[in-house]
């Protein structure tokens, strides 16, 4: 269920590393957690976001939830896409529904975020 080419936060977070830069999502997880998601706020292109701080949050017919950088780094593209159908965040957290893509300025902040594996172990146990 999880792909084994991204890491994963405690948040619910994910990335995926190409390169230079971090693309980064919410889990399956998040979005069933979530439930019908009808609102999403990012962060502007060029805007700085620091592992682990909010940037930005997703909004569902239950609450509103930050979401935390996996990565630090420069946004350097979002997801237009989510402003008009925030509900692709339900039908394909792992795909489509990316949130932003970060040029890394600490690519070893990877090293502190779980794999598939273990973010599966983690999930498993908080519910």
């Amino acid at each position: 269920m999880y792909p084994e080419d991204l890491r994963y936060t405690k948040e619910h977070e994910w990335v995926r590393v190409e390169g230079d830069t971090g693309i980064v999502g919410i889990t399956h997880h998040a979005q069933e957690a979530l439930g019908d998601i009808v609102y999403v706020d990012l962060p502007k292109v060029g805007a700085q976001v620091e592992q682990g701080k909010p940037l930005g949050s997703v909004e569902s017919v239950k609450a509103v939830s930050d979401i935390y950088s996996p990565v630090s780094g420069e946004v350097t593209a979002v997801n237009d896409e989510l402003s008009t159908a925030p509900e692709k965040l339900n039908a394909d957290p792992h795909g489509e529904a990316w949130l932003v893509k970060v040029r890394l300025s600490a690519p070893g902040d990877i090293v502190n975020l779980m794999s598939a594996s273990e973010y599966q172990t983690y999930v498993g146990a908080e519910s």
